[in-house]
């Protein structure tokens, strides 16, 4: 296999159109054909912008960018409901849409901006309201009944929480879901498979790969891999059901060594990090004394991808993979690789199945479980060049978001970023 070790990728040729390369892949990804695939697009590369904090205390910023195209005003006494419309008029009947939040997310904080950029690029006339339940019942009924009686037509279900919460509750209820920065649906049982439709009022998309086309990527970036580091937040359920246990159970199968490496207290992720993945790294030295056959892999738990400067600074020479495109990013706090769906793709998907719905091209329970493809790719060659890893052409070649050896974007939404930004 030839490798590419990045010096100036600014003026090298966009990646191919996010081709996955190796036979493996290839085969896995066809085999899931029976779930609905889109090559999300993203309107614009926004990948790396700076988040505006905003007046609504902690949980909620946009993007720097989608700040000044929205109106933002407080919903309610208590800072948990949030109003946005447009900064410019736009014709047509406004569309009122809820979004309903369990806590605080840098996901989510992507997430929404994305759902705010697609509409306001399809010039559609939307109103929407961020309400954070903050996963209390008593809470979430009310959000429900505002919903209800003041003229909403559809919900976002931010995160797997909210996803879970109104599946309980508001299942087949009058208003069409939408789920948003949620893990898959069918391992977590809210849906019967990928190739019909809920047949409730809900839509999904999922921000999980099949965990075999996961673990093929690394494979063939670790061809002689014997130890795989899976990183999770035992709390996040999600995270554990559609994430870590799978991958686990995958790489046993496939005569790799899994090491799962699970923070319990996620307030306290930083220092029980500190303690795991010393632990780990010495393990993975029984069979792999060199280190050069052994990754730590990061699953979409927010409590352990953002201690990224913890992760590096005891993860030795492994390298530190990630199912989060997100946390690739500009500097040295950062993964060098990750294959996954970043938030801003699943958050595109799920805009587009909720102007369907609103336009009264489908119902919610007709579409099936909506899962972007081809995969997020990204690359942070400062990280690579800190831990002497050569990485292989073809995951340069089909990445979406590239970070040269000094951490500065080259390329972002797989377009070249000019060299003075």
């Amino acid at each position: 296999m030839h490798h590419f070790n990045l010096h100036d990728a600014a003026g090298l040729p966009r990646p191919s159109s996010g081709r996955a390369d190796g036979f493996s892949r290839r085969a896995l990804l066809g085999g899931v054909a029976a779930g609905f695939w889109l090559a999300a697009t993203p309107l614009r590369p926004g990948r790396g912008a700076a988040v505006a904090a905003t007046a609504f205390g902690d949980w909620f910023r946009l993007v720097d960018h989608m700040a000044s195209r929205w109106q933002l005003a407080a919903g309610d006494a208590d800072g948990m409901r949030v109003e946005l419309r447009p900064a410019e008029a736009i014709e047509g009947p406004r569309r009122r849409i809820l979004v309903i939040y369990p806590r605080p997310s840098s996901a989510y904080d992507v997430a929404i901006s994305r759902i705010l950029d697609f509409f306001t690029a399809k010039g559609i006339n939307a109103e929407f309201t961020v309400l954070n339940f903050d996963r209390d019942d008593a809470r979430g009924a009310a959000a429900l009944e505002i919903a209800e009686n003041e003229g909403y037509e559809l919900l976002f279900s931010m995160g797997s929480e909210s996803t879970a919460w109104l599946y309980q509750y508001y299942r087949s209820g009058e208003l069409p879901v939408v789920s948003v920065c949620s893990k898959d649906p069918v391992s977590l049982g809210q849906m019967p498979g990928y190739d019909v439709g809920s047949g409730n009022n809900f839509a999904f998309t999922s921000l999980n790969m099949p965990i075999e086309v996961q673990l093929a990527y690394m494979i063939d970036f670790k061809p002689t891999l014997k130890n795989l580091g899976i990183l999770v937040d035992s709390k996040n359920a999600s995270a554990v059901r559609t994430q870590a246990k799978p991958m686990e159970a995958a790489a046993k199968a496939r005569g790799i060594r899994p090491l799962y490496v699970a923070v319990d207290e996620p307030d306290n992720a930083r220092a029980e990090l500190a303690t795991l993945l010393p632990a780990a790294v010495l393990r993975m030295r029984e069979t792999d004394p060199g280190l050069q056959d052994s990754v730590f892999w990061i699953t979409g738990s927010t409590a352990v991808f953002r201690e990224m400067a913890t992760i590096n600074a005891n993860a030795d020479r492994v390298p530190v993979l990630s199912a989060v495109p997100e946390v690739v990013q500009a500097g040295s706090d950062s993964a060098v690789l990750s294959v996954g769906i970043s938030f801003e793709s699943n958050a595109y998907l799920a805009a587009l199945y909720a102007l369907r719905i609103l336009n009264g091209d489908t119902r919610a329970g007709d579409l099936k479980v909506g899962i972007v493809s081809p995969p997020d790719i990204a690359i942070n060659f400062m990280r690579a060049r800190q831990i002497g890893l050569d990485v292989p052409f073809s995951f340069f070649e089909s990445a979406n978001y590239v970070y040269d050896n000094n951490g500065n974007p080259v390329r972002l939404g797989g377009e070249s970023v000019p060299a003075s930004l």
